[in-house]
């Protein structure tokens, strides 16, 4: 959607609150030996506090609240009562609702505990990147500009990008136009960004693969060559400058330039 007056940038501020202190709470709250459909249930109160509607279930009859994806699951991780979360492990919790007619999203990787399977790297290298994009988004900026700037920050440390998952417009549904903010310079992409746009900027950072595969299961997406990846995600409203981060209390990006 397109900022249009002050009463859809306060709709969009509220929805935008509400993911985000849903996400940093669920992180807080994880811990060894929790299932992460206990996790799950939690944010689904957390949502409903706010008077919020878990965006995946409402749009697609996902099994969950938010999607929860451990170890080598990449995204749209189904919660479950058997997946009992360890010491160590890369977690993503990607948290979206409607509230009010408006939408949000936002997601943060984090490891559990102490980093006894060395993810931090990749996790500390999504997030700088989310920072250095955002930094980058501004009104008239070319979509592809951006996503080639994210794949060269991640190339530079060894790392590679997500071809087939991207960022997306959001605001008066989970997903609108433009529906194909990639990882990476898509050159057939010709679009730019521009202002009061309302968009949800997200990483795919992984150590091995460049495509996402669906599990059996359909929903679960792990990596067509293995490996691990991190994704963190902000919804910002396009400026002429810097960008509004509309989910700026999930503590993405905090300090990060």
């Amino acid at each position: 959607m397109s900022i249009g007056n002050e009463r859809e940038l306060e709709g969009m501020k509220a929805v935008s609150d509400a993911v985000a202190q849903t996400l940093r709470q669920m992180i807080n709250y994880a811990q060894p030996g929790m299932t992460t459909k206990e996790l799950d249930d939690y944010g689904g109160q957390l949502l409903a506090a706010f008077g919020a509607k878990s965006a995946p279930l409402l749009t697609y009859g996902f099994p969950g609240f938010s999607c929860i994806s451990v170890g080598k699951e990449f995204c749209h991780g189904i919660p479950s009562a058997k997946r009992v979360l360890q010491t160590g492990d890369l977690i993503n919790i990607d948290v979206s609702a409607e509230l009010n007619g408006f939408w949000a999203d936002n997601g943060a990787s984090f490891v559990l505990g102490p980093d006894v399977h060395n993810h931090g790297q990749l996790v500390a290298a999504s997030e700088s990147i989310l920072a250095k994009t955002l930094a980058a988004i501004t009104d008239g900026a070319r979509i592809a500009d951006v996503g080639g700037l994210m794949e060269t920050e991640a190339k530079a440390i060894g790392y590679k990008v997500v071809r087939n998952l991207t960022g997306h417009g959001v605001g008066r549904s989970l997903h609108e136009a433009p529906s194909n903010i990639a990882n990476y310079r898509d050159v057939f992409n010709r679009g730019r960004f521009r202002k009061n746009a309302v968009v949800a900027i997200e990483t795919f950072i992984t150590t091995h693969s460049t495509l996402a595969v669906t599990l059996r299961d359909g929903w679960t997406m792990v990596g067509n060559r293995g490996g691990y990846m991190a994704q963190h995600e902000h919804t910002i409203v396009v400026t002429d400058g810097q960008p509004l981060i509309l989910t700026a209390k999930n503590g993405v990006c905090a300090g990060l330039a």
